[in-house]
């Protein structure tokens, strides 16, 4: 559960409505001061010295600031709308481990699905009818196989991803290029409401006005790829903004698939570049599916079990290594040999039972420390 007072949480949202201020330099002021209502009240030389913007200390007074913060509180006060921020437990932990994570997270309807396992799913905005049939088919059984359909809402591929999680009747997440009071493209209104109605979520870490505008859209990228285990590119052409979210999700060490087509066929070009660089070729669903078989973990024990059963949880591969040494993820996925998107869902698992925890940006496992 959150830990923010509610004179905190105010100071982070005039924060997050700072101009020039993303995640990296968000990060540096509450690191450096502690809290972001102790950053707020820093003189303007401190925030100079960290080599933040005059226009970010100057702004933070600004009524105009005060005002868009007061707009956020009162729309969290609504049902089923929520912020997450990256300094506190329920933040998805996936996403936390990249550099550039973003520091809040508006989330409308279930934010419990940000730490399922999720695979995204992206593609062309004008996928062919052959294309959108591939990514709907795909994204029903892949949501009926127990996996959360994550996309960017937008138009062709995305939305019919989307469409295919629904239509099997399971979860499905959309993030978003602009803020949460601003659906993008309007065509997908619909959609994006049908996805809250039936259990989904809509993401963004942009404040809640803000507009579509072109340079948020690969920013966006990074969260599709960075929540997922894995990124599916169903159609693609080579200058495809799909193509930013494979090589980012390769960065983040999740696995990248691609469907082929024909040689014939623009959109498949995108594809076929990926595969040539070191992406799975998928024909079929299976490929997937066994591909991420191992990391769809059971549920996990109640946190008792883990306790009076030590033996059973040391048995863990990775249990093994943390009560060695504290050791980052990336550590660990270099000591197992596990994918770093296995080793950062198994390690969920574990926090869930009680058996490891994270500090200073370590893992340690409880009890053999």
């Amino acid at each position: 559960m959150p830990t923010r007072s509610p004179a905190e949480l105010e100071a982070r949202l005039r924060l997050h409505c700072l101009p020039e201020l993303g995640p990296r330099r968000y990060q540096r002021l509450l690191e450096a001061f502690a809290s972001a209502s102790a950053a707020l009240s820093a003189p303007a030389s401190a925030w100079r010295a960290l080599g933040l913007p005059a226009a970010c200390a100057e702004a933070r007074r600004s009524l105009e600031v005060r005002e868009r913060a007061a707009a956020a509180l009162a729309w969290l006060e609504q049902p089923g709308q929520h912020l997450l921020c990256r300094d506190e437990p329920d933040y998805p932990a996936l996403l936390a481990e990249l550099v550039d994570a973003p520091p809040l997270l508006f989330v409308a309807g279930d934010p419990d699905l940000l730490e399922r396992p999720q695979l995204a799913m992206v593609g062309s905005r004008k996928a062919s009818k052959p294309g959108l049939d591939t990514a709907r088919s795909f994204a029903r059984h892949l949501a009926g196989g127990g996996f959360v359909i994550t996309s960017g809402l937008a138009l062709g591929v995305d939305g019919a991803a989307h469409q295919g999680a629904l239509e099997a009747g399971g979860q499905t997440v959309a993030v978003l290029g602009t803020g949460l009071r601003h659906l993008y493209p309007a065509r997908h209104e619909p959609l994006a409401r049908d996805i809250v109605a039936r259990g989904g979520a809509l993401v963004s870490e942009l404040p809640l006005d803000c507009p579509p505008q072109a340079s948020n859209f690969p920013r966006r990228n990074r969260i599709i790829s960075g929540l997922s285990l894995g990124v599916l590119v169903v159609e693609a052409s080579p200058s495809s903004g799909s193509l930013i979210t494979a090589r980012l999700a390769a960065e983040q060490g999740r696995e990248v698939y691609a469907i082929p087509g024909s040689i014939h066929h623009p959109g498949a070009r995108g594809c076929h570049q990926l595969i040539r660089e070191g992406a799975t070729l998928v024909e079929n669903v299976e490929h997937i599916l066994e591909a991420l078989r191992g990391w769809q973990t059971p549920v996990p024990a109640p946190r008792s079990a883990a306790v009076d059963n030590p033996e059973a949880a040391a048995a863990h591969p990775l249990l093994a290594l943390l009560h060695a040494a504290p050791q980052s993820s990336e550590t660990l996925a270099v000591a197992s040999g596990w994918p770093l998107a296995r080793v950062l869902a198994a390690l969920t698992e574990l926090e869930l039972e009680g058996a490891v925890v994270r500090e200073g940006g370590l893992w340690l496992g409880c009890g053999g420390q």
